[in-house]
């Protein structure tokens, strides 16, 4: 929430102010006409598919302390909010991206109390980024990202979203493009951040796993030291980019780099690791100053166990209790679409981790399939990922053929090309053909998967968002 006059937030974003009833600014921001309420400021994006600045009107109508628009604003949108008390702002250079990011700097700036911890990487950040919000939030008053809003608008409004007595934040930072994390970070300002992994999402659009490694270190540019904590960055040991991002990016900025992972040498390290029933890892963890504790996790596969250690580390940096925040974290339940296990009315059990999908996580979910015991069949059903470029192919076939390589017994796959690739991939690695189904729709996979699941099967369900393999889960559970 924000309060502030219409004046303050022109200066503190470079808007030109349009109308300006006098009434100072006490509410959220809003970037959905339809979730305006009284006091808020909707700021108008001018999508591809939607154009907010087609709402201004309706914004002000709704109560809206304010409008901010990306474009030349109508004189029918000037009349609404002067009708309704409402004012108008036009965004320096119709860029509502970088006037969000101004105004969260801003709030930034009047709360230097608040320390902030970050989470960027290619897989695992949302996880790690719950670990991270579930741990600090057993012992201090945490606000972190809600869901996925990791971008250059999502960072912004969590950063506005934070109540006034917040003690830590905890932000996940994405990205498509080289530039974007930096200029998230600088917004932020986080004393310590970590980075899960460098894997191939957006290559594509980055060219590069060295491009999405230097994307990705773009976090240490924004590291500040908060009441002597920080600035620091943890990162997995066994990383191949781990010495690259040490060297070229936190060395050179006076940063710490905290290494975890399973070595005598890391700061915090796993040790005897072991995946129970429903694959979910059993450890004990160690840190650098003598600390241990046995853990059981409550999330399934051994990934979860990097997860864990790479919010622990920035735990411990942040000098919070590890034992509240350890206890906190193991008593976590699946986010959903995020490896959230349920069973369907028809007895088998689905591996929901619909939610997205890079080929790391998709590799990382076949081992969960395959660690989890099962009386009837491991069955995969996968769709095809997104921002892969020219390296689209190559990459699906890695999948299907890692898949034929975890013994799976029946591999649905759902798409077109790039389904065909996984399937062919497969196909060579040794899976048997009568082992291999492929489906133009997600809804024809439902009509013939469906009704053939079993009680006692395991059912894997991962593919990136736009695939929409989220139907598939709730066709399932709905039979």
């Amino acid at each position: 929430m924000i309060s502030m006059s219409v004046t303050e937030l022109a200066e503190a974003t470079g808007a030109a102010v349009l109308l300006d009833p006098g009434e100072r600014l006490v509410g959220d921001i809003a970037i959905d006409s339809r979730k305006v309420g009284a006091g808020d400021v909707f700021v108008a994006f001018a999508g591809e598919r939607s154009d907010g600045n087609a709402y201004l009107a309706q914004a002000a109508r709704a109560g809206a302390g304010a409008v901010v628009a990306s474009a030349e604003v109508p004189a029918e949108a000037l009349d609404a909010a002067r009708e309704a008390g409402c004012a108008v702002l036009r965004a320096a250079g119709d860029d509502c991206e970088e006037f969000l990011l101004r105004l969260a700097t801003h709030r930034r700036d009047a709360h230097p109390e608040w320390l902030v911890l970050a989470v960027t990487g290619s897989v695992g950040k949302t996880t790690t980024k719950e670990m991270l919000a579930a741990g600090v939030g057993a012992t201090r008053r945490c606000h972190a990202t809600r869901g996925n809003l990791n971008s250059l608008i999502g960072l912004p409004l969590t950063v506005l979203s934070a109540p006034e007595d917040s003690e830590v934040l905890v932000c996940e930072l994405g990205m498509n493009h080289a530039g974007e994390i930096a200029r998230m970070a600088a917004a932020c300002r986080p004393a310590l951040a970590c980075i899960t992994n460098v894997g191939t999402s957006h290559i594509g659009i980055l060219g590069s796993r060295e491009n999405i490694a230097r994307a990705k270190a773009e976090v240490v540019s924004g590291l500040a030291a908060h009441d002597g904590v920080g600035p620091a960055l943890a990162l997995m040991s066994s990383g191949d980019f781990t010495g690259f991002i040490e060297e070229g990016f936190c060395r050179p900025a006076g940063a710490e780099v905290v290494r975890v992972g399973s070595g005598e040498a890391d700061a915090v390290r796993a040790e005897g690791v072991t995946l129970d029933a429903n694959g979910c890892a059993r450890l004990t963890v160690r840190c650098a100053d003598g600390w241990s504790r046995e853990v059981a996790l409550s999330l399934p596969g051994r990934k979860v166990v990097d997860d864990f250690l790479l919010a622990l580390a920035l735990i411990w940096r942040a000098g919070l209790d590890r034992d509240a925040a350890a206890a906190a974290i193991e008593a976590m339940e699946p986010t959903s679409m995020r490896l959230d296990v349920r069973e369907a009315p028809c007895g088998a059990r689905v591996i929901d981790d619909s939610y997205n999908a890079a080929p790391a996580s998709m590799a990382s979910s076949l081992d969960v399939l395959a660690s989890m015991e099962t009386a009837g069949r491991r069955v995969a059903v996968l769709g095809e990922m997104g921002e892969l470029g020219d390296e689209a192919e190559r990459l699906h076939g890695y999948v299907g053929a890692y898949a034929a390589a975890k013994g799976v017994d029946l591999l649905v796959l759902i798409g077109d090309e790039l389904a065909g690739a996984m399937a062919e991939a497969a196909l060579t690695m040794g899976l048997s053909e009568d082992a291999v189904e492929r489906f133009s729709t997600v809804e024809e996979a439902v009509d013939v998967i469906g009704p053939v699941l079993a009680p006692g099967d395991l059912v894997l369900v991962k593919a990136s968002r736009a695939s929409g393999l989220d139907y598939f889960v709730r066709g399932v559970l709905a039979r």
